[in-house]
């Protein structure tokens, strides 16, 4: 089956591609400006290069393809709300131009409230879902909430704060009782791929892993497995914005999608139609998702790629480990080389 991945480049992207080529899949991998030397598998797919604005543009980028995995999320950008309604609609209609059988989107988790009540970061995926689903093929959406792993834009930024906040850790009381049911990255690209041989299911469904915890609760979990000294007490007088802007200026990841994430953790995350029912179990039955703690261990287990190390993108690598095509600012970094950084203003 020859797969499209629509943002290969991207962090989701780079661990799924292998597991396609794994199981036997020819793969076209869109990019829109990254380099296609980045990762270990970039000689084994073939590079289209496409701007998702363009209608165009994103239908000679399909051309061919059986199935399409769709993985675009716009943050950093004031308009992204905009900008991925537009890109969702090319590519639902441009699935029709060229007669694919097949499409999944890789979105977010959406709590049952009102729109009014929801994060832009929230509504927007359930815009892109609602205009994807129009496409002219079987649709499946697989939401998740937070996706751990070496180099995800939420573990990095759990990371970093948990790192640089020292020894008391500020959590906002709006936040602090919210659940949270976490997935492993390894598992989230077996569902995915899982889900492109399957255009049976349609709709959506949920990718979580096994443990239902409190933002709190992943926080310990975090530190432990750091081993890391850490104590979390709630602060009342903490508005969203505030919380979002200080947050922001904390961690290396843009500040424009720490900013559009943060308002997010104010809900619950958990899932109600599991796709480990629809889809199976990774491993079959001596398998089994991996819990928060064993993934956050695998993904602390290396703390760079590249140079001869463990790569997280590679056939045989852990996807849960960072790769060396990662972004700069999930680079692992002592608070001592932060801080210096921060003094000198870089």
């Amino acid at each position: 089956m020859k797969v499209a991945v629509v943002g290969a480049s991207g962090y989701v992207g780079s661990r799924l591609v292998p597991e396609l080529l794994r199981r036997g899949h020819d793969v076209v991998a869109t990019r829109h400006r990254s380099a296609d030397t980045a990762y270990p598998w970039s000689g084994d797919v073939e590079w289209r290069r496409v701007d998702v604005q363009d209608e165009d543009a994103v239908i000679a980028a399909l051309d061919g393809v059986d199935t399409v995995c769709y993985l675009v999320h716009g943050l950093d950008d004031d308009d992204f709300m905009e900008r991925d309604r537009k890109a969702a609609d090319n590519v639902a209609y441009a699935v029709g131009v060229v007669g694919a059988t097949r499409l999944v989107y890789f979105s977010g988790i959406v709590p049952d409230l009102p729109d009014d009540e929801l994060s832009d970061h929230l509504l927007s995926r359930l815009e892109v879902e609602e205009v994807l689903a129009t496409a002219d093929c079987p649709v499946l959406t697989l939401r998740a909430s937070m996706v751990i792993g070496a180099g995800s834009t939420s573990f990095e930024v759990m990371r970093q704060m948990s790192h640089r906040l020292g020894v008391v850790q500020t959590v906002p009381a709006w936040m602090a009782g919210s659940v949270i049911q976490p997935v492993a990255v390894a598992d989230a690209v077996w569902f995915l791929a899982e889900a492109l041989e399957r255009p049976d299911v349609t709709g959506h469904l949920d990718v979580v892993g096994p443990d239902r915890l409190s933002y709190v609760s992943l926080l310990r979990t975090y530190a432990a497995e750091a081993r890391l000294l850490r104590v979390q007490l709630p602060v009342w007088l903490a508005p969203v914005e505030t919380v979002a802007r200080v947050a922001g200026s904390l961690v290396d990841v843009p500040s424009g999608t720490v900013q559009s994430l943060i308002p997010s953790l104010g809900h619950d995350m958990v899932g109600e139609l599991d796709a480990a029912d629809v889809l199976g179990e990774p491993g079959g039955a001596d398998g089994g998702r991996l819990g928060v703690a064993e993934a956050i261990r695998r993904s602390l287990a290396t703390e760079r790629a590249g140079d001869g190390d463990p790569d997280g993108a590679a056939l045989d690598g852990d996807p849960q480990a960072p790769s060396a095509g990662d972004p700069s600012w999930s680079r692992h970094r002592s608070v001592l080389d932060w801080v210096w950084s921060t003094a000198r203003g870089r």
